[in-house]
């Protein structure tokens, strides 16, 4: 079970120019929760505060009661799994082994993986159907296999939770679900996941609540139907949009062109 993940009056300024302000939401076990907004909106940089590859100017941020900041690194690898929208690999490992490295945390600081490590990696590239690339150089994977490996990476590391940047950039319709459906099904097991996304209508779909930020600050946070109104996304978005119904009741936004 996830301790889950609380952003308490978090301040960034970079450059001096303030990205965030003051940014106060929840991540609870058992959630999925979208994070929203427009390009610089700072949803980016929240998720380089909570890894910890960004120092806030105020606020922390908390695993369970635990600040980040006060977390060794492989605990914090041990409880946080991110999933970047761009991964760089300097060197041609093997879809493989790239997989594998999200066993790491949870080796001694120099043991090596055991038979139930690539037991484990070699489920989870199955369960994202990409086992087959497992000797496979990732130079020579394409943008939507490399981003389901790196997703697999972040299943073998079992965290507790889960930050997701555009997770699904690069992936067809049918990895797209499976994605989707993984993330649900982590949260159903008891972890907590954030998903940053511009796709609003998938958003709705899939999270438990949104948090839509607009310059660094909240604009609105809860149910989908409460967060995607035509008035929010105006301030938000700067743009007019029609808020229709899908079958299943989930918001579908239809910007308009005009």
């Amino acid at each position: 079970m996830s301790r889950g993940l609380t952003v308490d009056r978090l301040r960034v300024v970079l450059g001096g120019h303030p990205v965030l302000r003051d940014v106060s939401f929840e991540v609870r076990p058992g959630e999925v929760v979208g994070l929203l907004g427009r390009n610089g909106a700072g949803k980016t940089t929240l998720l380089r505060v909570v890894t910890r590859a960004i120092t806030p100017d105020g606020g922390e941020v908390r695993v369970g009661e635990m600040p980040v900041a006060r977390l060794a690194r492989r605990e914090l690898a041990r409880a946080v799994a991110i999933v970047p929208q761009e991964t760089t690999v300097p060197f041609p490992f093997r879809a493989g082994e790239l997989v594998l490295m999200g066993r790491a945390p949870h080796q001694p600081l120099f043991g090596f993986e055991t038979r139930s490590d690539v037991e484990r990696a070699r489920a989870a590239m199955n369960r994202m159907g990409i086992g087959d690339l497992a000797d496979r150089s990732v130079f020579e994977l394409s943008g939507g296999e490399r981003q389901l490996a790196v997703f697999a990476r972040a299943l073998v590391q079992e965290p507790e939770i889960m930050l997701l940047d555009e997770p699904t950039a690069f992936l067809d319709l049918r990895h797209r679900i499976d994605v989707l459906r993984a993330v649900r099904e982590f949260a159903a097991a008891g972890g907590a996941a954030l998903v940053v996304s511009h796709d609003l209508s998938l958003a709705a779909r899939i999270c438990d609540r949104l948090v839509l930020l607009g310059d660094g600050e909240v604009i609105a946070q809860g149910p989908a139907a409460e967060v995607l109104s035509e008035e929010v996304l105006a301030r938000a978005f700067a743009v007019r949009a029609d808020i229709l119904r899908a079958p299943d009741g989930a918001p579908v936004v239809v910007p308009r062109l005009s």
